[in-house]
């Protein structure tokens, strides 16, 4: 009667797999048979810098920009909160973020020296930019005005986003409903529709919380 017999080398094999399976599953790296995949959010585009950003950041640079230390009068226009969301791609909050925003003021103009030319000045009841850190929820809040829209320009708001340790998203903030949103430049550069209506945020009533102002959400997702 013949037996047969396993090589060697097929039992060291047999062997060195099973040893691994048992140490996989003793640190929880075996992954389930149908695992399902991680959730990616769409992560928010990057946008132009522009012409306009901030040439200093001294002074009065915190999160309400509709009040700035020294002056006595408030900004011009429509008082907007902006609340929102720093987070990764797979939902999860990102603590300790610069968040910078910057805009025109009411009139459409710049507190930069290449927009305030002539008879252009900006409001100086309004700050033109601000900068908030991100808490524990990755939530931060802004107070300002809805920008005016300018030549070639819908209404919009700049965003620049510092992670900590990591890479930095410059974006815009846009409004629904706005008509020159359809023939705006840079907004049209935006080709995914997800990404785009990530930029785009709808306004609501905020007079619960400062009579006559306006709120919006908008989250943002760093990919």
């Amino acid at each position: 009667m013949f037996r047969i017999r396993t090589p060697w080398i097929g039992r060291r094999a047999a062997v060195s797999g099973l040893c691994a399976a048992l140490a996989a599953a003793a640190t929880g790296k075996l992954a389930p048979a149908h695992a399902a995949p991680e959730p990616k959010l769409t992560p928010t585009p990057g946008q132009t810098e522009g012409p306009f950003y901030p040439p200093e950041w001294l002074g009065d640079i915190d999160n309400d920009l509709v009040l700035v230390k020294g002056e006595d009068a408030k900004a011009l226009g429509t008082v907007l909160h902006i609340r929102g969301r720093v987070l990764d791609r797979r939902g999860e909050p990102i603590e300790g973020a610069i968040v910078e925003i910057w805009q025109c003021d009411a009139k459409g103009v710049y507190h930069h020296p290449w927009d305030e030319r002539g008879r252009r000045k900006a409001d100086s009841g309004f700050q033109g930019r601000g900068r908030v850190e991100t808490d524990a929820e990755g939530r931060y809040v802004f107070r300002t005005i809805k920008p005016a829209a300018y030549s070639g320009r819908t209404p919009h708001i700049h965003f620049k986003i510092m992670q900590p340790g990591g890479d930095t998203l410059v974006t815009q903030m846009y409004f629904a409903g706005e008509p020159a949103n359809a023939r705006d430049f840079v907004l049209e550069r935006i080709t995914d529709p997800a990404q785009r209506a990530n930029v785009i945020v709808p306004l609501e009533d905020a007079g619960a919380v400062e009579p006559g102002a306006l709120s919006a959400q908008f989250d943002i997702v760093l990919g």
